[in-house]
Parts: structure tokens; C-alpha cells; sequence
């Protein structure tokens, strides 16, 4: 059986075109059309380009899920079933669980509102058991995104006032005198599937389009479509080392530069990286370990309370997941807006100089190599002030996110489970500052109107 796609076949429903799929064998093959006992999905224009791996896709996916095409049912599995594989091209999720319906987890939750508010924190890992809800909550947090502005026409986000996020292209264009147009959309957020090859993560040269044109012919990748965004790796212990290399080198200069067959393409990869893994399933390499900024664990709920909470949540949302999704979207855009407050109050947080060389004396102790643990210990200090609607580091925003960004970083036996790497975080604390960090609390109270 072959699965091939047609691009210069449209046929008109209305106003909206119609990309005609053509399944089957050499000797009888078969259209897709919506006429008669075929299947079509409505695509946009722009996205029908010859050659394209994304239509393969889609045509498999029309393909296999027209069976008994006659049946309603199966057309219905079909139109989902296209739904989802335009929605894993575009890193989406149709119906992600919201993130303020979560139960618990108020540490994890804690970790990516600070990323939100900052992302020059530098992302967040979260270590746990299987089926403690790491990937729901992350997940979840696409309904927090801002939305950006960014260059339209443009694959790579550019940002219109901001030169280092820029590609060669816009810059080009604006050194020419050009007006560039802009738009806004939500902050790209983007999942990479552990199989991924590396020229699909970095993008490739199309040679033969290359030959032709006599030039450049780019094809952006993952690193392309979530610059100035989030980029999720769900069992990232797990990853290829040779994607590892990739993505700590377009993480340290917030660029990604692809040599292939003769051309060289530079564009802006600037990206908050969270990551999720089981520590059973291996070790998280160092080099990568280090380049999160703030990590956490969790462990799964033992009270019965917590439990059956977690179970009637679920159930409700497998069953009606429009009813949770109306009880919780008020409060989810609370956060986003919350979000974005906090971005513009960020700048007028101040660090008092002796906070500040409590963090420096506290990285001392504990032998952190490299500045990086004081610097992000500073900016997550900042940003919880920010989140609490305060334009001052106190004494217990450090306390609080101090064993979140130093506890991975310590010079011996990071991921060890003989050395309880929380407890001499807190140790340390407790010599510097006379207290421990403070017992967790639920982000709902950032929510809560500021006593007068």
C-alpha cells in the first residue's frame, strides 16, 4: 500500500479548500475527497507545499483511519485522528489538563511560575515517581502563556525590537529600511519526542530545492519553531546523547548553528528547557543537569484524602472534560495575568546587597562550582517577589527557592541516592540564616488580594 499526498488537487467545499489525500494500491488507487465514501480534513492554503513530510503524515493518518468509511463512527475516529497529528506537528495539545485543577504538586507548580515570570532562570526539572501527574502539570501550564509579538511570515518567532532574537533574514530586512509586520500569538510550546533525529531538532538542508533557487534552502526544525518559547522532554534521562550535545550547545548561546553539505545557517534558538524523568530509569548527564535552573522532586500522595481527590479529578475529566475546563479557566487566566504583571514588575525588584552575599557565602559552603547557583538563586529570588506583588527580596524568598536551585548542583554524587542532597542544602541554611526554608504553600495564595 503507498500513502501519497496531491497538492495541486484541491477541491472546493464552500469557501474553505480541501487537500484531496489519494490512498491505496498502484492498480486501483483510491481519493479522499468528501464525496461519497471518502474523507477530506480542511487545511489552510499555506500549508500545501510539494514534498512536505507533514503531508505524509497526514495522508497516513487519513489512510488508516478510514476504514468502513461508510460508518459514521469511523469517519469521526478519522477527523480526530487528524486532529491530533496536526496538533503534534504543531507541539500543541488539544485539551491539556488545567493547571490550577492539579492536586498538590505545589513545588512543581511553584518552579514553572517562576520560569514564566523569568525565564532566564533557566528552566526546571522534575524528578518523581511514575504517575505523580509531572507531565499533566507541565502540560498544563499552556494555558499560563503569554501571548509574544513576534515578525510575521517569520519561522523563527523573531522578536521585532530585540536584535539577538532576530534571524538573518529580518535583520537583512530591517537594515534595508523595511517595515516589518508584526503580530502576536501565545508563546510556542513545544514537546520533543525521545526518537527525534537530530536534523529534525536542528533542521536540514534541502538539497535538491537548494540546487535549484541557488541558495539557501532551510528547513527550520524543532529548535526553529520554539525560539523565545518552552521546550518539554518528558523522560529526558532517557534522551539520545547526540541530541544531548545539541541541545546543550543552542542552550549555552542561544543560537543554533547547522553546517550541512557546504551551507551554514545561523537563527536564534533562545528557550526555557523543562525536563521530567524517573530516577530509576538512569542518570540525567551532568553537563545537561547543570543547565536547569531549579529542580525538584515529588513523591507520590499517601494520604487517602490526596488519593481520592487525585481519582474523582481524573474520572471527572475523562468523562466531562468540558465541566472542569469551565470550573477552572477563571483561575487559570488569573495566573496568566498574574504572569504577566509580574513580568513588568520584575525590573523594579531590588536584591539587598546583604541578601545577596548571604547567597554568595551559602554557595561557598557548599562548594557549588561556577557561578551559575548564586546567579539563578538571585533571579528566583527576584521573581517570587515579583509574583507577591513586591518590589523587595526579602530573607524568606531566598530561604524558599535556595534548595531549588542549589540542590543539583552540588560537586559530588548529584543524582546519588545515598546522599540526601535537599539536606545539606538545608544544613547550610540553617548555619547562615538560622532558619530552614519555609513549609510550602499552595500557589493559589499568589492569587489572594495584597493586605492594604
Amino acid at each position: 500500500t503507498r500513502w501519497h499526498i496531491d497538492p495541486q488537487k484541491m477541491l472546493p467545499s464552500g469557501s474553505t479548500p480541501m487537500l484531496a489525500v489519494r490512498c491505496g494500491t498502484a492498480a486501483r488507487p483510491a481519493v479522499l475527497t468528501s464525496q461519497g465514501s471518502s474523507i477530506s480534513t480542511p487545511l489552510s492554503r499555506s500549508s500545501v507545499s510539494s514534498g512536505s513530510a507533514r503531508h505524509r503524515r497526514i495522508a497516513t493518518a487519513l489512510a488508516a483511519a478510514a476504514v468502513q468509511p461508510f460508518c459514521r463512527r469511523k469517519r469521526h475516529q478519522a477527523r480526530r485522528t487528524v486532529c491530533r497529528v496536526l496538533a503534534a506537528e504543531e507541539g500543541e495539545f488539544a485539551k491539556p489538563f488545567p493547571f490550577s485543577a492539579v492536586v498538590g504538586q505545589e513545588e512543581i507548580k511553584l518552579a514553572l511560575l517562576l520560569n514564566l515570570v523569568d525565564p532566564s532562570i533557566g528552566g526546571v526539572m522534575i524528578s518523581g515517581e511514575r504517575g505523580t501527574g509531572k507531565s499533566t502539570t507541565v502540560r498544563g501550564m499552556v494555558r499560563l502563556l503569554p501571548e509574544i509579538e513576534y515578525v510575521e511570515g517569520d519561522p523563527y518567532n523573531s522578536d521585532p525590537q530585540d536584535v539577538s532574537l532576530m534571524s538573518e533574514e529580518v535583520k537583512e530586512r530591517l537594515e534595508k529600511g523595511e517595515k516589518l509586520k508584526t503580530t502576536k500569538k501565545r508563546t510556542p510550546f513545544v514537546e520533543l519526542p525521545l526518537g527525534a533525529t537530530e536534523d529534525r531538532v536542528t533542521g536540514t538542508i534541502d538539497i535538491e530545492r537548494a540546487l535549484k533557487e541557488a541558495g539557501k534552502a532551510f528547513e527550520p526544525g524543532i529548535l526553529a519553531r520554539v525560539n523565545r518559547g518552552i521546550l518539554y522532554i518528558d523522560e529526558c534521562n532517557l534522551l539520545d546523547d547526540q541530541l544531548v550535545d545539541v541541545l546543550l550547545d543552542s542552550a549555552a548561546g542561544g543560537v543554533n548553528t547547522v553546517e550541512r553539505e557546504g551551507v551554514s545557517v545561523r537563527h536564534p534558538a533562545r528557550f526555557v528547557l523543562i525536563g521530567t524523568s524517573h530516577p530509576d530509569e538512569g542518570d540525567l548527564r551532568p553537563q545537561l543537569l547543570d543547565r536547569f535552573g531549579l529542580t525538584c522532586s515529588i513523591r507520590t500522595a499517601l494520604a487517602a484524602e490526596k488519593r481520592m481527590e487525585v481519582l474523582s479529578r481524573a474520572y471527572e475529566w475523562s468523562q466531562s472534560p468540558e465541566k472542569i475546563e469551565a470550573q477552572w479557566a477563571s483561575t487559570d487566566e488569573a495566573f496568566k495575568d498574574l504572569v504577566v504583571d509580574a513580568r513588568e514588575r520584575l525590573k523594579d525588584v531590588k536584591m539587598p546587597r546583604e541578601l545577596a552575599l548571604k547567597i554568595s557565602k551559602v554557595c561557598s559552603k557548599l562548594n557549588v562550582d561556577g557561578l551559575r547557583g548564586d546567579i539563578v538563586t538571585n533571579r528566583a529570588a527576584r521573581a517570587l517577589a515579583a509574583l507577591e506583588r513586591r518590589t523587595e527580596v526579602d530573607e524568606e524568598d531566598v530561604r524558599r527557592v535556595t534548595v531549588l536551585c542549589l540542590q543539583h548542583r552540588l560537586r559530588k554524587d548529584v543524582v546519588s541516592d545515598t546522599l540526601d542532597n535537599t539536606a545539606l542544602v538545608v544544613k547550610v541554611l540553617l548555619q547562615e540564616f538560622g532558619k530552614g526554608p519555609p513549609p510550602v504553600r499552595p500557589v493559589m495564595r499568589f492569587l489572594e488580594p495584597v493586605a492594604a
